[in-house]
C-alpha cells in the first residue's frame, strides 16, 4: 500500500486550473522527485496535499485513509511535513525555539521531549552553532536548513520539499543532498519539487514530471530524463 497516493486530483482558479486530473503515489521510504517548467502546478500539488488548499475534485490519501477533511495542522500531526520554497522561520525567534515550537505543536510531545528532538534535528542539520541566534539572521544555507530542520521537529513520516536547494552554491547544494541522503536512510519518505536537476537526480528513487498541471511522464528517472516530450518541455531540447 501506499504511504500517500493522490487520484485523479484537480484544482481550479476561476477559469485556470492548475492541478487538472493528476494521479500519483509514493512508497513508504521511496523519494519521488517532481519536475515540471516554471508554473506547473508543482506548488500547488504541495498545497493540496498539505492541506493549504482544498481539492476541487479526487481523492489526497495517507495510509489508505482518506483525508481530505483534514486541516494544515491535522495532517502535520499524522506525520504529513512541509518545507516552502521561501523559507517561512518565526524570525525573532532563535533557531532552537522555532525546532522546539514545530515539536511540541508538530509532533505534540512534552516540551522535554521536544528539547531533545530540537538538539538531535540540529546535530543532523549541521546547525548547532546556530542554535541560539535569531533565525531571521541565518544566511540562505542555514535558511534552507532551518526550513528543514522545522519539518523535521515534527517527526514527519513524509516530508515535502519544494525547490530546498534552490539559490545555493554547488557546494552548498552538495552538502544539502548529504543530509537528505541520510534522512532517507532513517526511513523518512520524501516527495521532492526542485529545478536542481543534478541534486534530484542524485536520491530520487521515481520521478514525475507535469506540464500545465497534468501529468506529462513518470516513472525510473533515468528514462523520463530520455524522454522526447520532457526534454521538449522541461529542458527546451530535442528528443
Amino acid at each position: 500500500m501506499a504511504l500517500l497516493a493522490l487520484r485523479h486530483v484537480s484544482k481550479s482558479y476561476g477559469a485556470l486550473k492548475v492541478t487538472d486530473d493528476v494521479s500519483l503515489s509514493v512508497a513508504e521510504g521511496e523519494v519521488l522527485g517532481i519536475l515540471g517548467p516554471n508554473g506547473a502546478g508543482k506548488t500547488t500539488l504541495f498545497n493540496l496535499i498539505s492541506g493549504d488548499v482544498k481539492t476541487d475534485a479526487g481523492d489526497v490519501e495517507y495510509e489508505g485513509r482518506r483525508i481530505n477533511a483534514l486541516a494544515p495542522f491535522e495532517r502535520c500531526r499524522i506525520g504529513i511535513g512541509r518545507s516552502y520554497q521561501v523559507p517561512q522561520p518565526f524570525s525573532h525567534m532563535s533557531v532552537f525555539e522555532n525546532l522546539v515550537t514545530a515539536a511540541c505543536f508538530g509532533a505534540q510531545v512534552s516540551e522535554k521531549e521536544a528539547w531533545d528532538i530540537a538538539w538531535d534535528v540540529l546535530q543532523k542539520t549541521g546547525l548547532t552553532r546556530h542554535a541560539n541566534l535569531p533565525a531571521g539572521g541565518l544566511t540562505l544555507l542555514n535558511r534552507k536548513r532551518l526550513e528543514l530542520a522545522r519539518a523535521l521537529a515534527t517527526r514527519p513520516r513524509l516530508l515535502l520539499l519544494d525547490e530546498i536547494a534552490g539559490g545555493l552554491t554547488e557546494h552548498e547544494a552538495r552538502e544539502l543532498v548529504d543530509e537528505l541522503r541520510r534522512i532517507k536512510q532513517e526511513g523518512v519518505t520524501m516527495i521532492w519539487i526542485e529545478h536542481v536537476v543534478h541534486a534530484l537526480l542524485s536520491i530520487a528513487d521515481r520521478l514525475h514530471v507535469i506540464n500545465f498541471g497534468k501529468t506529462l511522464c513518470a516513472g525510473d528517472p533515468q528514462q523520463v530524463m530520455q524522454d522526447a516530450e520532457v526534454r521538449r518541455v522541461y529542458m527546451d531540447l530535442e528528443g
